[in-house]
């Protein structure tokens, strides 16, 4: 101790001393800077908290309104009605989920999936059967008592008979199947439908998910694209950028392969079915399980049918 402390009456005696005040103040200057780091503030809301927020806001103005139908009620009848009404018990089930979402969380990695799956679903059935139990209601009295007194009684609760259903039927909206992301050619990310492909170039591998569900992970050599068949081709497709890989995995300059299928138009056919695109599974070490069908859907809109050709030809190149 005594020979440490010697050195370090030495090392001092070495400074100058108008140096040690300025020696003082970069220390504290550090350790500002890591108390600074320790505590940073985003100001950007992370992906998915709109969704979260409107979906509170939502639940709220239900439940405000639905306490403002119960106030205009005795207490006694109140709770008893409440606890031999099962659409009551439907109902607080429903806001209780909507305004407290248990599980929700805004992630950078999910920015369309802030909530659980199994909320996901329940939201939206219970969305559901309000939205029909509103409308019919509302069909109801409107067959019975006419036009002119569904106006007045438009009128007398300040337009909720209108507003109750098209807040169920945003939650709905809201709550509906969406993939993990979007789809991104660069970083080799595809959206199809419900379903999100990613592609690894270093260890061709590719993960699959069911909007937030993992549904596997495969060898990129192993999976192929087939159109559906019977569904009406372009004659030239549009060009579609694709990452060409290299020898190690590493992307390259893009490129078009020349065997590549044409996508099938946007069209309906007969019966209004859209063109389905699926994703095949051929891994010969799998005995039993060759020719499997990783996943199988509709192309929907334009950015379907891009994503489609694009997880095509990236798929052809690897």
């Amino acid at each position: 101790m005594r020979f440490s402390a010697r050195r370090e009456r030495a090392a001092l005696g070495n400074i100058p001393i108008i140096a040690v005040p300025q020696i003082g103040l970069r220390r504290r200057r550090r350790q500002e800077d890591a108390l600074a780091r320790t505590k940073e503030t985003r100001a950007n809301a992370a992906p998915g908290a709109g969704t979260i927020f409107t979906l509170r806001a939502i639940g709220l103005v239900l439940a405000a309104r639905w306490l403002f139908s119960m106030s205009q009620m005795d207490l006694a009848a109140a709770v008893t009605s409440m606890a031999s009404s099962p659409w009551a018990c439907t109902n607080l089930v429903f806001l209780f989920l909507l305004i407290f979402l248990p599980g929700a969380r805004a992630v950078a990695e999910r920015p369309f999936h802030p909530l659980p799956q199994w909320l996901r679903q329940a939201l939206r059935l219970f969305a559901l059967l309000g939205f029909l139990f509103a409308a019919w209601s509302v069909g109801a009295f409107v067959a019975s008592a006419g036009w002119r007194r569904a106006l007045q009684a438009v009128a007398a609760t300040n337009g909720w008979l209108l507003a109750a259903p098209v807040l169920y039927a945003a939650v709905i909206w809201i709550c509906r199947p969406l993939p993990l992301w979007r789809t991104n050619v660069a970083a080799r990310r595809f959206a199809i439908g419900r379903y999100a492909v990613s592609l690894d170039p270093v260890t061709r591998t590719v993960v699959v998910w069911a909007e937030r569900r993992k549904v596997g992970q495969y060898d990129a050599r192993e999976l192929s694209v087939r159109w559906a068949s019977g569904t009406p081709v372009r004659a030239t497709p549009a060009p579609t950028p694709a990452v060409a890989f290299g020898t190690a995995g590493e992307p390259g300059v893009s490129a078009a392969p020349a065997g590549s299928a044409a996508a099938p138009a946007l069209t309906r056919g007969v019966l209004g079915v859209r063109p389905k695109v699926e994703l095949l599974w051929d891994s010969p070490a799998a005995a039993g399980h060759n020719r499997q069908t990783v996943f199988r859907a509709a192309l929907a809109t334009e950015g379907d049918r891009v994503a489609a050709r694009a997880l095509d030809t990236t798929l052809r190149q690897v």
